[in-house]
């Protein structure tokens, strides 16, 4: 893929509002600790003047426990279910068109 299209379907990608669709993607899938971290990371509080311009504070803390699951997972050293999460979110996920 040309960089010129890489780049922004890369940035699109960490975006809170992409993260957040992919949190509330893969809920279903996820085991009851799994769970356990993605709520306890999105109820971690953040000031309002931490939100980036882009994205509402819910969508932002939703953002959040999807990182927080991730971060859970690696320092578990659960490489293979973070791939599992990681190929699912990107196999049901459109990266929106951005003008």
């Amino acid at each position: 893929m040309p960089v010129k299209k890489l780049h922004p379907a890369s940035v699109e990608r960490v975006r809170a509002n992409y993260q957040a669709r992919a949190a509330a993607l893969i809920e279903p899938l996820l085991t009851e600790d799994e769970a356990a971290v993605m709520k306890r990371g999105r109820n971690a509080s953040c000031s309002a003047a931490s939100v980036p311009k882009s994205s509402d504070p819910a969508e932002y803390h939703r953002a959040t426990s999807l990182e927080c699951l991730f971060g859970y997972l690696h320092l578990l050293g659960c490489s293979d279910r973070i791939r599992e999460l990681f190929e699912y979110i990107w196999e049901n996920t459109e990266v929106s068109p951005r003008c």
